[in-house]
C-alpha cells in the first residue's frame, strides 16, 4: 500500500473540506438541499482532472446521495450511474438531475400555487388551525413552527399534490418545499439535528409562501445558468439513477462498463441516515413514527448506525464470504468486535457497536466487488471516508477498506489523508481520546 498524494497534478486546494458540504452550499443545484452527508463537488472535479475522466467516458457513485457526483458528470457531458437507497433523498437527486424540463412551464405553475394558497388562506376559518394541524402533523412537525406559518405550508403541500402538473414540475415543487422546510422553522433544526424546545428567533414571522416563491424562482434560475455554462453536448450524455441497494446491481450496471467512481460511502459513525430526514419525511407524510420510518427506509441503507441492528438477527455475523477474501481484515475485526461484545455490557447504552462493525464491513465488501465488477481495467474508485472508535476501539476504516478492496480484486490501494478529526472533543470525558481522520482511498484496478 502506497501513501501518495491524491492530487499529483494538482495546484494545493483545501483537500481537508473535501468530505464537507461546504463547496456544495454555494453551488447552484447543488445547494437545492442541504443533505447532512454530503461532499464537496470541488472534490469530484478534481478527481476526475486528475484521471483524465472526459467527455464519453462513465462514471458511477453507488452511494449517490444528492448527486454531487452525477451532477458534476452531466455538466461535464460525461456518462453516469447512480444508486441511491433512500427513496426520499433519491426523489431529490432525480429532480435535480432534470435540466430538460419546461422552464416556462415551472413559471406558470407557480403562480397557479401562489393564487390557490391565497385563496385557501382566505377562505379558511383560523379558529380551527390547531385540530386541522394535529391531524395532519405528528407532534415534532407541531413543535417547529409557528401555526400560521405551518398552516402555510400545508397550503402548499396540498396544492402541490392535489394539482394537476406533470411528474417534473411536482417534482420540482417538491424540492422547493423542502428546501424551505428548516428555514422558516422557528426551532434550532439544522443539520443533523433538531431541537423543537431552542427557539431560532431568525425565522419568527418568515412567510412560508414568499420562501417558497423566492426558492422555486431561484431553482428555474439556477437550471438556466448550468446550462448555460455546461458543456455544449451535455445534452448527448447519458445518466442513469435508481433508488436500489448498491450491494446488488447485477441488473443495473453491466459488467466492465465504467471509467471510473468516485463516492462517499456512510462513515463507520453511528449516524442514523433515516432519521436525519425525520423532520421532511413526518412533513410530507412518508412516515409518521419511528417504526413507519425503519420499514420504508432504515431496513434499505446499508449498516452504519446501532438504530438498524436487531441483536439476534444473523446478518450481523462476520461473513464467510469476508473471511475467505479478505482473511486478514476478518481476523482484526473478529479481535475487535470481541472486544467491544465485552466493553458494551459495562456501559449504560449498551450500544450494539459490535455488531455495527461487522453489518458494516459486510455490507463494505459487497459493494466492493461490486465496484470491482462494473469498473474497467487500468480504472480507479475512489471513496472519501472516515474511521472510527467506538466505546474507544480503533477502526481504521481507510487502511481496512483498502485490503478488503485487494481481497475483492483490486491491484492495489493507497490512502491520501484529508484531515484529522475529533480534536475538539479531546475534554469531553465521555469520549475516547483516539485521534481520528477522514481519508481518500482509492482502489487500483489493472
Amino acid at each position: 500500500m502506497k501513501q501518495l498524494s491524491f492530487l499529483e497534478t494538482e495546484k494545493p486546494v483545501q483537500k481537508q473540506e473535501w468530505g464537507t458540504f461546504k463547496d456544495s452550499l454555494r453551488a447552484p443545484i447543488h445547494n437545492w438541499f442541504t443533505y447532512p452527508a454530503g461532499f464537496s463537488y470541488k472534490a469530484v472535479e478534481s478527481s476526475f482532472l486528475t484521471y483524465n475522466i472526459r467527455q464519453g467516458q462513465t462514471i458511477y457513485d453507488p452511494f449517490m446521495g444528492s448527486g454531487t457526483t452525477n451532477l458534476v458528470a452531466k455538466k461535464s457531458a460525461i456518462n453516469s450511474y447512480g444508486v441511491e437507497a433512500h427513496p426520499f433523498v433519491f426523489r431529490i437527486t432525480r429532480t435535480k438531475m432534470n435540466w430538460e424540463i419546461n422552464r416556462d412551464e415551472i413559471v406558470h405553475a407557480i403562480q397557479e400555487i401562489e393564487a390557490q394558497v391565497r385563496q385557501r388562506q382566505r377562505n379558511f376559518n383560523g379558529a380551527d388551525s390547531q385540530d386541522v394541524l394535529e391531524k395532519e402533523f405528528p407532534e415534532l412537525v407541531l413543535k417547529c413552527y409557528e401555526n400560521n406559518t405551518l398552516l402555510d405550508l400545508l397550503f402548499i403541500r396540498n396544492a402541490v399534490n392535489e394539482g394537476s402538473f406533470s411528474q417534473p414540475v411536482k417534482d420540482i415543487f417538491f424540492v422547493g418545499l423542502t428546501s424551505i422546510l428548516r428555514q422558516v422553522s422557528t426551532a434550532a433544526t439544522g443539520w443533523p439535528y433538531i431541537a423543537p424546545n431552542k427557539q431560532k428567533t431568525s425565522s419568527l414571522n418568515k412567510n412560508a409562501l414568499h420562501e417558497f416563491v423566492r426558492q422555486v424562482k431561484k431553482m428555474v434560475g439556477d437550471i438556466r445558468n448550468t446550462v448555460d455554462e455546461a458543456n455544449p453536448n451535455y445534452k448527448d450524455s447519458f445518466h442513469k439513477i435508481f433508488n436500489a441497494d448498491s450491494r446488488h446491481t447485477q441488473n443495473l450496471i453491466p459488467n466492465s462498463s465504467i471509467d471510473h467512481v468516485f463516492t462517499s460511502p456512510p462513515y463507520l459513525n453511528n449516524f442514523d441516515y433515516a432519521d436525519r430526514t425525520r423532520l421532511e419525511l413526518y412533513f410530507w407524510g412518508e412516515a409518521k413514527n419511528w417504526g413507519e420510518i425503519s420499514n420504508n427506509i432504515r431496513t434499505k441503507l446499508i449498516t452504519s448506525a446501532t438504530t438498524q441492528i436487531s441483536r439476534d438477527d444473523p446478518r450481523y455475523n462476520l461473513s464467510e464470504d469476508l473471511q475467505e477474501a479478505c482473511p486478514d481484515v476478518f481476523d482484526f475485526l473478529k479481535k475487535s468486535i470481541s472486544q467491544l461484545s465485552e466493553i458494551r455490557l459495562t456501559r449504560g447504552g449498551k450500544k450494539s457497536y459490535d455488531h455495527l462493525v461487522s453489518g458494516y464491513f459486510n455490507d463494505m465488501f459487497q459493494v466492493i466487488s461490486e465496484v470491482y465488477r462494473v469498473l474497467k481495467t487500468d480504472t480507479r474508485a475512489v471513496f472519501v471516508l472516515g474511521d472510527s472508535a467506538p466505546y474507544g476501539v480503533h477502526i481504521p476504516t481507510d487502511d481496512l477498506i483498502g485490503k478488503i478492496g485487494l481481497g475483492a480484486g483490486f491491484a492495489d490501494y493507497r490512502i491520501d489523508v484529508l484531515r484529522e478529526r475529533g480534536g475538539k472533543w479531546k475534554d469531553n470525558p465521555l469520549r475516547h481520546d483516539v485521534l481520528l481522520r477522514e481519508s481518500i482511498v482509492t482502489l487500483i484496478k489493472a
